[in-house]
């Protein structure tokens, strides 16, 4: 599933598994993952 994400949202495998490992992710790298697993992402202020 990691190869096809990353062909999905054109990043490289290991960043990838970096973000699947817990690693720090860029909002709008979040925003690419989201998008290609059919997701949606609401910000909202507190």
């Amino acid at each position: 599933m990691t190869q096809n994400l990353a062909k999905k949202v054109g990043k490289k495998r290991p960043y990838i598994s970096r973000i699947e490992n817990g690693e720090d992710i860029r909002l709008s790298n979040f925003a690419l993952l989201a998008n290609a697993l059919g997701l949606s992402i609401e910000l909202k202020p507190e």
